[in-house]
């Protein structure tokens, strides 16, 4: 399972679509999380007020290809879907939990997978 974050409003407009992306695509994928790193990347949103949501996504259900790419030669691999992705791949959405200080508050659904 990967993960892409987005608005709630973004996702309402998109969830009853077939599949959706063309205006995420940059650098030519739509940048995803594994679950393990999602903390990692979490920070960019703190300054997002609106409200947030995190998709959930099979990537075996995925029309797309994903690659596990390290672009910023961090060290980490993170999944890159290259084209668009079709909503019967996504599995589960969740709302994007925070701390009273506006930080990423993980969601219970993950409690068992170790933050990396």
């Amino acid at each position: 399972m990967i993960l892409h974050c987005m608005k709630k409003a973004t996702w309402d407009e998109r969830k009853n679509k077939p599949s959706w992306g063309k205006r995420n695509i940059e650098e030519g994928f739509i940048h995803c999380s594994t679950v393990e790193y999602f903390w990692r990347v979490a920070p960019n949103f703190i300054d997002v007020e609106d409200e947030l949501v995190l998709l959930c996504i099979d990537e075996e259900k995925l029309i797309s290809e994903v690659r596990y790419e390290d672009g910023d030669n961090c060290g980490r691999a993170y999944p890159h879907v290259y084209g668009l992705i079709n909503n019967s791949a996504v599995i589960n959405v969740l709302p994007f939990l925070k701390n009273e200080d506006g930080t990423y508050k993980k969601n219970h659904e993950f409690a068992d997978i170790e933050d990396k």
